[in-house]
């Protein structure tokens, strides 16, 4: 009884920050769900596109967010010591960055179409991708500055008010997707490209909602005044830590990605089975990686205080919440799979009952690595807290693409287990980053 009350101030302060970053989290993913849900009930041969390009997407969206999440954790430091100077210094630094990244990520979406057919998908699904794709590229620019806004706010714990922009932003994308797609209220029907325009408006709505809010709120810091003028030292800061972050993650979803070109080698249902079945698992995910934000937060002020019980018990008490919640998602990918995957097909549509067999045996193995997600996931962001990014990126290297990326290939085409064998890949890579980023904390954790 002792010990839970020890730790119960913990779960309640995470919470109390991470809930609304898990909403937010949840009401982000929903614009991808809600895109992947819609074109599923338009046409199964778009919804394989947009499965191609949600990933290419995802994969470059991450790859430069690296510069937004290393705000994160120097804001938080610096907030804590008083330093407004640092705070405005790496978040307009992390800006500088994101739009730098999206003007270079540019070319890629527009010629996404050869490099997918180079990746060897199918010549029809690579050229509905490019289409999505050179609308959605232009959407890069405010979804990374958005993403280094939400690293700001969320290190000075002003995370409510993301919870409501990303919401209103879910709803006007759904509204949206039902007119373009569609063709609803006498606009024209655009399928693929109507779902790329409806994710492009919302995120340059999200970013002018948050800067108007972080200008209104922290007047005193200053973020766009002389935004032009470079401030070397901060960008090297921001650089170091992000690219590290960026790598660390890339490592995670590219595993994903390459786990999608094994699909679309497969076929077309198993990718579009693929496809649904990850969209399931990557809403519990958010729980998840909303918790784990919190964690960063709050590891990297237990840090500055030089707190290390306060450290350990925050960590068990955030590992504690996202397993609990690993066991509900279990329970719900276990009990209702042909619910969850059904609701994105058509009733109609003649491949449905091949989508939803591929699609069930897919969730169980999602149900099997539910535990191990949530712990690696926290525990990456509790070392990141900590200003630790330099091993977890050995770690992620070396578990995702040493043994998952390999495992999937090997299982999925080689020994011709299909789409099973390529998930049962996925699992085995989570598996090993989780315990090595455990027993890289209790190292670590030993110092502060």
């Amino acid at each position: 009884m002792q010990r839970l009350a020890r730790y119960l101030p913990h779960a309640r302060a995470h919470l109390a920050l991470g809930l609304p970053l898990v909403g937010s989290q949840l009401a982000q993913v929903a614009i991808t769900t809600a895109d992947t849900l819609m074109m599923g009930w338009y046409d199964v041969r778009d919804l394989a596109a947009l499965v191609l390009s949600a990933n290419l997407f995802l994969f470059l969206l991450l790859l430069a967010s690296g510069f937004a999440w290393a705000v994160m954790p120097m804001v938080a430091s610096a907030h804590e010591a008083g330093d407004e100077t640092q705070v405005r210094r790496v978040t307009r630094m992390g800006n500088w960055l994101s739009v730098l990244a999206a003007l270079v990520f540019l070319p890629i979406f527009w010629y996404s179409g050869p490099i997918l057919r180079l990746l060897g998908q199918d010549p029809e699904i690579s050229e509905l991708a490019q289409t999505y794709l050179r609308i959605a590229g232009i959407g890069m620019l405010p979804a990374l500055t958005v993403n280094v806004l939400r690293s700001y706010l969320s290190a000075l714990e002003r995370t409510q008010v993301l919870f409501w922009i990303y919401t209103a932003g879910a709803v006007i994308n759904i509204a949206l997707n039902w007119v373009l797609i569609f063709g609803n209220l006498g606009a024209p029907e655009l399928g693929l490209r109507g779902a790329a325009i409806a994710s492009t408006a919302v995120h340059f709505l999200s970013f002018f909602a948050l800067a108007a809010y972080a200008v209104y709120l922290f007047p005193s810091h200053g973020l766009f005044a002389r935004f032009w003028r470079p401030d070397w030292l901060a960008l090297g800061q921001v650089f170091r830590m992000g690219w590290q972050i960026a790598v660390t993650t890339v490592a995670e979803v590219g595993l994903f990605n390459f786990t999608a070109l094994i699909m679309g080698w497969i076929g077309t249902i198993q990718l579009a089975a693929h496809g649904i079945a990850l969209q399931i698992a990557t809403i519990t995910f958010m729980v998840q990686l909303g918790l784990s934000q919190a964690a960063t937060v709050r590891a990297g002020r237990a840090m500055g205080r030089g707190d290390r019980q306060g450290l350990l018990d925050g960590a068990l008490a955030v590992w504690a919440l996202g397993l609990g919640f690993a066991v509900l998602a279990m329970v719900a990918f276990l009990t209702m799979p042909d619910l969850l995957i059904g609701s994105f097909v058509d009733p109609d549509d003649p491949l449905r009952g091949e989508i939803l067999a591929i699609g069930g045996a897919l969730l169980v193995m999602a149900a099997l690595f539910q535990f191990v997600d949530a712990a690696q996931v926290i525990g990456i962001s509790i070392l990141r807290g900590l200003h630790d990014t330099r091993v977890p990126l050995m770690i992620a290297v070396i578990s995702y693409w040493g043994i998952g990326a390999p495992a999937s290939y090997l299982l999925g085409v080689t020994f011709g287990v299909g789409a099973v064998g390529v998930w049962v890949g996925l699992v085995l890579g989570l598996s090993f980053a989780a315990v090595g980023l455990a027993i890289r904390f209790r190292l670590l954790s030993s110092r502060v």
